[in-house]
């Protein structure tokens, strides 16, 4: 079943003429005739009476027709969501960290859905691995991370740079170096996170070795922290959002640097007007 095929059946129920179909399409009556019988012959049902020299839908047809005026405007309306020059819609799925989506987006996406009304965002959280996995499956249409890596398939561009806090409560008293950590436990999101490696690494150096709590939340972790349970490291995206309103205090140190948020894509993926509006939007938003 070819799109030509449907587009000419609508025609000619539409005229009811085979003849006024061709002219409308340019092509001659008896390449209509054919394709129609073809198309007959998949379906296993006549689409038209003929009545002499002339013809009539079917009940069969009718039926045939509902769907073939769905498909042919599904059809109008994926061709406009991939024209480079048309306004973006239809369907855009992206991945996020945690951090990002919970820290970074929630403006971002509340100005995108006012500018571009036609676009149903879908927001999926997930670890970076799989939002990986489901970008290069075509599961996403693309993903940011906190990671740069080299992915097969897949293109990347940083997006913002994410600088690190280490968090405690206010009742804690001040962090002023690595030594008033002593005896603190850690909370942190589980092994694989790269704020945690950034953590852990940043500790090894320091020589210290502190008890660290897996939480697979920010939420958690900020609730932790301000009951005075411990500290945690957290971009700084997380503590605007929820721990400065927490009773928690931020602290920065030298040697815990920035990471880059970058943005992956799959190469393959083609023109993608609203995929490409969101990738503006990121920059325009933390240029």
């Amino acid at each position: 079943m070819e799109l030509a095929q449907i587009r000419m059946f609508k025609t000619v129920a539409d005229e009811g003429s085979i003849a006024r179909a061709a002219e409308l399409l340019h092509c001659v009556p008896s390449n209509i005739t054919a394709r129609l019988k073809s198309l007959e012959a998949e379906l296993g049902v006549p689409l038209f009476l003929r009545e002499g020299r002339g013809l009539r839908i079917s009940p069969a047809g009718q039926t045939f027709l509902i769907y073939a005026s769905k498909m042919l405007a599904l059809a109008a309306e994926a061709k406009r969501a991939v024209d480079p020059s048309a306004e973006p819609s239809g369907l855009l799925r992206i991945g996020a960290i945690e951090s990002s989506a919970t820290g970074r987006l929630p403006r971002l996406l509340a100005k995108f859905h006012q500018r571009f009304p036609a676009v149903a965002l879908e927001l999926t959280t997930g670890a970076w691995s799989q939002l990986l996995d489901d970008t290069l499956n075509h599961r996403l249409d693309g993903a940011i991370v906190a990671v740069d890596v080299e992915r097969s398939r897949l293109r990347r561009t940083p997006m913002y740079r994410e600088d690190l806090l280490l968090i405690a409560s206010t009742s804690m008293g001040p962090l002023r170096d690595v030594a008033d950590l002593q005896d603190k436990t850690v909370f942190m999101w589980p092994v694989g996170c790269p704020y945690r490696a950034a953590l852990e690494h940043w500790l090894s150096g320091q020589r210290q070795a502190l008890p660290i709590v897996s939480l697979a939340s920010y939420g958690a972790i900020v609730g932790c922290v301000s009951a005075g349970a411990g500290v945690a490291l957290v971009p700084k995206g997380v503590f605007d959002q929820y721990a400065k309103g927490a009773g928690c205090a931020g602290y920065e140190f030298a040697e815990l640097t920035a990471i880059d948020n970058l943005f992956y894509w799959h190469e393959n993926a083609g023109v993608h007007p609203a995929r490409e509006a969101f990738v503006a939007m990121l920059r325009e938003e933390f240029a």
